[in-house]
């Protein structure tokens, strides 16, 4: 199969009408047509049941569609990689800023100091925004919270740490030592969403503690945010029942880059050291 068929065919399956998909890809209806019934038969499998007014896609072609956005987001994420190396040797390492639990700068430094080493970019990026860039050849690691989309990457576990809740320091729940996730009117199957909401629109986590000291939000963060960013009007409590969080370092499945694999243990060095301190 090549490329342009796989275009051409997520392109019809896409739009399930061949003139917007033939508009759409910049060519007139027959060829895409001639090409869709070439694709079908060098793979010997019907795709699109096809009837004068409606194009539905086969059980093979739901498959397909899946499998060709897969193979062509990696003959994107190659082409990308491939411009990068020949700028010269480099990692890029992506992070949401305030999202490394303190590990990045260690990491960089013991980094720089390994024989073979090669300069480290940092990309900072939005929430969850890590697996995305990976897999398209943006990056090449990756430090991300979980959950995240793991699809085609590997990832090594570096911190759990206990969630504190934030909260406005006249909030009448900052009066207390300890809380529950009852107390906010959570559970353990919303925080996430509840995360995510608090989040939502802010694009740091200034701004998100900007929004909790004016009592607009109350969210959860990792414990080793309280001790890192102390905030006038800001309260921060252990939740006893709250999920911990996970921050991993990730790459792509793919790899063979001997520099990465370097990252990934300097990480999980640090990383050790770092739980043996604690």
């Amino acid at each position: 199969m090549e490329s342009r068929s796989l275009r051409y065919f997520v392109a019809v399956a896409e739009e399930l009408n061949f003139a917007r998909a033939a508009e759409r890809l910049g060519i007139s209806p027959p060829p895409l047509s001639r090409a869709i019934r070439r694709l079908e038969a060098e793979l010997g499998v019907t795709l699109f049941e096809r009837t004068t007014h409606h194009v539905t896609r086969t059980p093979a072609g739901d498959v397909l569609l899946t499998e060709a956005r897969v193979a062509l987001d990696a003959l994107e994420a190659a082409g990308r990689r491939a411009r990068r190396a020949a700028e010269g040797p480099k990692l890029v390492l992506a992070v949401k800023a305030d999202g490394d639990a303190g590990l990045l700068e260690p990491i960089l430094t013991r980094y720089a100091s390994e024989p073979g080493s090669v300069p480290v970019a940092v990309r900072l990026c939005g929430w969850q925004e890590q697996p995305g860039l990976l897999r398209g050849g943006e990056a090449d690691v990756a430090l991300v919270h979980a959950p995240f989309d793991g699809t085609g990457l590997d990832s090594e576990t570096l911190v759990v740490e206990p969630r504190v809740a934030v909260l406005a320091s006249d909030h009448p729940l900052a009066a207390r030592d300890r809380l529950e996730l009852a107390d906010l009117g959570w559970s353990s199957g919303t925080v996430e969403r509840h995360i995510d909401e608090a989040r939502r629109g802010r694009g740091d986590l200034a701004q998100v503690l900007t929004a909790v000291s004016l009592g607009e939000v109350v969210t959860l963060l990792p414990a080793s945010v309280a001790g890192r960013y102390p905030r006038p009007g800001v309260a921060y409590r252990p939740v006893t029942d709250a999920p911990p969080v996970v921050l991993a370092l990730a790459w792509p499945q793919e790899s063979r880059s001997t520099a990465t694999a370097a990252l990934v243990r300097v990480a999980a060095e640090i990383a050790g050291t770092a739980r043996d301190g604690a």
